[in-house]
């Protein structure tokens, strides 16, 4: 579980002051829910996110525990420190929008044509009730050739997952080598 700290103030020099203290600030919220204002330890929260299994993880920020997806992070522009992540409050009754990583198995034939394997989206945005989700979307991938992509279509969305990217996006990929 990752703990936290509830931050009392939100102007500008506190959050300044976390920041220099090595802390990562949080805005942790949800459908019909008071936002709760939040900071972690910094390298916790890497440390953290690295190791995770599930889409949804347990935080205690103060007295309260809460089940949370992480939805959004800012990075530094020059440094790329990890400044702000929102967090959404998972709520079983309530539709969201949600990440969902693609994995992929095999070993494409288009390696051996001079082809280079690529992730064209690492995650797809669906909407659903969390309980509905599946872990990830698992694509075989030992019959991409050089060229060839698997599309947003190609993929098993369950029917109550709504998908609102078109199905002509392409997810994986082997492109030729220059």
């Amino acid at each position: 579980m990752l703990e936290g700290i509830v931050r009392d103030s939100i102007v500008k020099q506190a959050t300044k002051q976390f920041r220099r203290d090595g802390y990562l600030i949080a805005n942790i919220y949800g459908k019909d829910l008071p936002n709760i204002n939040g900071a972690f330890k910094t390298n916790d929260f890497i440390r953290f996110m690295k190791n995770k299994k599930e889409l949804a993880f347990d935080i205690k920020v103060g007295d309260e525990t809460k089940k949370v997806v992480v939805q959004e992070y800012q990075k530094h522009p020059v440094r790329g420190d990890l400044l702000h992540v929102d967090m959404m409050i998972v709520q079983d009754d309530v539709k969201a929008f949600f990440q969902v990583p693609v994995t992929v198995q095999g070993t494409p034939k288009g390696l051996k044509n001079k082809g280079i394997f690529v992730f064209h989206r690492k995650r797809v945005k669906v909407k659903a009730l969390y309980k509905d989700l599946p872990k990830s979307f698992h694509i075989m991938i030992d019959d991409l050739d050089t060229g060839n992509n698997v599309l947003i279509r190609d993929l098993d969305i369950p029917e109550n997952i709504s998908c609102f990217l078109d199905d002509r996006v392409p997810v994986v990929g082997v492109i030729k080598a220059k």
